[in-house]
């Protein structure tokens, strides 16, 4: 992205806070006031520069580097467009509502940490990044005086009207929209290439709910399908499922490390994570503010320090894999795997590289994945037909499909090492 600054002859001391920003999904994305902006400018939301958005997917799609600076700011041109389109249909939605929508939407990632969802397992103790971006949210709204409090209301889901939560926080939130054509975009699977536009255009509320109308019903189930092959072919694609299950093996190791009383080199902020057990009762505002301090390149800096100097053997190896590309193999199926087979595998592994039982179990491990591209009971995709019906989209459809999609799909892998001969 670049920004296109306007001319002007004020004292130079005094920033112009109206900036256009190029996107390339979108073209241009406004700036729309000089609060939006300053939250752009923070230290804290300027970290998302260095969080990846799609994690270590780029080992299978070399253009997904893309980042949760450029999605945030996507979900914010995309509400933009919401709250005139839903104006236009005589939905009132004040300046002061309008505004926290932008807010709530800017900053409803904020809280991701490095490499995104596999920090979640690894630095801090299931502590998920929406509670860490609401902790965010409320020390940002002390430094700006409570500016951000109905933002934070709306997101959180208390303010009383609900369709505005579902705008940030729903099936057919600004999230999903920008996040499938984004990440369709960057990791060129032209299967998830959805018409947000026309998504959006199709919006409006009944009732204090977000529905569809009746001619947005092929968008719906174009929108839900995209998400499920996304999901098989992108975000739970083989090779990026075994990536992150090393990195949080990963640190995970290193945590054992430390734990034992091994100096390991990181910097400042990986350090106080590796040495100290975070929960959610001791994620205090100082640990905030160390949190602040990671992202993507710390945990790259640190796998390749540990493959050049750390004695151990797991822990070394496993950087190795993630930072050389030379992933363990990984096997998927609809059925759990025998228990032989993995222990066979450990046997094998043990022998081979004289290791004991529990440091081999780092290299051989089975997991389950699941993909419902749409939960039928959790916030209704809704369609309004034009007599004022309000039917679910599973039964407004007449593709059959749809209803599969509302069905969880469980998978098995297993991965363990390759053996070269």
């Amino acid at each position: 992205m670049y920004i296109c600054f306007r001319k002007s002859n004020v004292n130079l001391k005094k920033r112009n806070k109206l900036k256009i920003l190029n996107d390339p999904i979108y073209g241009f994305i406004t700036i729309p006031n000089e609060l939006i902006f300053d939250l752009i400018e923070h230290k804290y939301f300027q970290r998302l520069r260095r969080i990846s958005q799609m994690g270590l997917s780029y080992l299978v799609y070399p253009g997904a580097h893309h980042t949760r600076f450029h999605h945030a700011l996507g979900c914010m041109h995309l509400m933009q467009k919401a709250v005139r389109v839903l104006r236009f249909k005589g939905v009132s939605i004040s300046d002061q509502e309008e505004e926290a929508l932008y807010v709530a939407i800017l900053l409803h990632d904020i809280g991701h940490g490095p490499f995104s969802h596999a920090m979640e397992h690894s630095i801090v103790n299931e502590v998920n990044h929406e509670s860490i971006s609401l902790m965010f949210m409320e020390k940002i709204n002390q430094e700006f005086n409570g500016s951000l409090t109905l933002a934070i209301q709306i997101f959180k889901g208390e303010y009383h009207r609900n369709f505005l939560h579902q705008l940030i926080s729903g099936q057919l939130d600004m999230d999903r929209l920008d996040y499938l054509k984004r990440d369709s975009f960057y990791t060129g699977v032209s299967e998830g290439n959805i018409n947000s536009e026309r998504l959006i255009t199709m919006l409006t509320v009944v009732h204090d709910q977000l529905v569809v109308e009746e001619k947005g019903i092929y968008s719906v189930e174009k929108f839900l399908l995209a998400r499920r092959l996304m999901y098989w072919q992108v975000y739970l694609h083989k090779t990026s499922l075994v990536a992150e299950n090393l990195l949080i093996r990963v640190l995970k190791r290193a945590k054992e490390l430390f734990d034992k009383g091994e100096k390991l080199p990181a910097n400042k902020a990986l350090t106080f994570f590796l040495e100290n057990k975070i929960t959610q009762d001791n994620f205090t505002s100082e640990v905030l503010e160390t949190f602040s301090k990671l992202d993507d390149y710390d945990i790259v800096s640190a796998m390749k320090e540990w493959v050049l100097s750390s004695d151990d053997f797991v822990l070394s190896t496993l950087s190795s894999m993630i930072i050389d590309r030379d992933l363990l193999k990984i096997k998927i199926r609809k059925k759990p795997f025998g228990k032989e087979k993995k222990e066979k595998q450990i046997e094998k592994i043990k022998e081979k590289y004289k290791i004991s039982d529990e440091d081999a179990r780092y290299f051989v491990f089975e997991g389950t994945i699941s993909n419902q591209a749409y939960h039928q009971n959790k916030q209704n995709i809704n369609i309004l037909y034009k007599s004022r019906k309000i039917v679910d989209i599973v039964k407004a459809t007449d593709e059959y499909n749809l209803e599969a999609l509302s069905k969880p799909v469980t998978k098995y892998f297993m991965c363990s090492p390759k053996y070269k001969h």
